[in-house]
C-alpha cells in the first residue's frame, strides 16, 4: 500500500498548492498521459500540447479531485476530453480561445528556485545557451522569457496568449529537461 498512501500525501499537499508536489504529479504522469495521446494523435506536437493542457487544467481543477478514481484515470479522462475539444475546435475551425482563463488563477507554483533551477543559474552562459538550444521550440520560448528576459509567469502568459497555467506547466517541464541535458553533458565530463 505504501506507493499510494505516498501518492495520496502527494496530492493532498497539491490541493493545498504545494509546489513540489505539483512538480511530482507532473514528472510521475507526463509519460502516461502523453503515451495516451500519441497513441490517439499520432502526432508528437498534438500529444506534447495536450499533455500540457491536461496538467494545466488538473492544476486548476485539483480541488475537484474525488480519490475515489485512480489520480492517473482522472488525468486520462481530462486528456479525452482536451482532445475531443480539440478535434471540434479544429472541425469548427474557430481561432477564437475557448480556454477560459481567469485571472485568479490558482497561484499554483510559488517563486522559489528549484532544484534545477539552481542547475540552470549554476550553468556558464555559452554551456546553457548550447543545452536550450537541445529543447523543442516552445520550451525554448518559455526558458528564455522566464530566465532571459525574467518575465514574470503573466507576463509570458501575455506574451504567448496562453493561459498561466500553461506557461507553468510548460516551465516545469522545460526546466526538467534541461536539467536533464545539464546532468548528461557534467556527467560526460566527470
Amino acid at each position: 500500500m505504501g506507493k499510494t498512501d505516498t501518492l495520496q500525501e502527494t496530492i493532498t499537499r497539491a490541493k493545498a498548492g504545494n509546489q513540489i508536489a505539483f512538480s511530482t504529479l507532473l514528472d510521475t504522469f507526463w509519460n502516461d498521459v502523453y503515451a495516451f495521446q500519441f497513441v490517439r494523435t499520432k502526432n508528437e506536437n498534438d500529444a506534447e500540447d495536450i499533455t500540457i493542457r491536461t496538467f494545466s487544467r488538473a492544476f486548476d481543477k485539483i480541488d475537484t479531485y474525488d480519490d475515489a478514481y485512480e489520480f492517473k484515470t482522472w488525468l486520462i479522462a481530462i486528456s479525452k476530453n482536451l482532445h475531443v475539444d480539440l478535434i471540434r475546435k479544429r472541425k469548427r475551425n474557430i481561432l477564437a480561445e475557448t480556454e477560459t482563463h481567469s485571472e485568479e488563477v490558482k497561484k499554483i507554483l510559488d517563486e522559489s528556485p528549484s532544484v534545477e533551477d539552481q542547475l540552470i543559474i549554476e550553468q556558464n552562459l555559452a554551456n546553457l545557451l548550447r543545452h536550450i538550444k537541445k529543447l523543442k521550440p516552445h520550451y525554448q520560448e518559455v526558458i528564455n522569457l522566464r530566465y532571459f528576459n525574467e518575465l514574470s509567469y503573466a507576463d509570458i502568459a501575455t506574451a504567448l496568449d496562453e493561459p498561466v497555467n500553461n506557461v507553468k506547466v510548460k516551465l516545469l517541464r522545460a526546466r526538467k529537461l534541461l536539467a536533464e541535458i545539464i546532468k548528461k553533458s557534467n556527467n560526460s565530463l566527470d
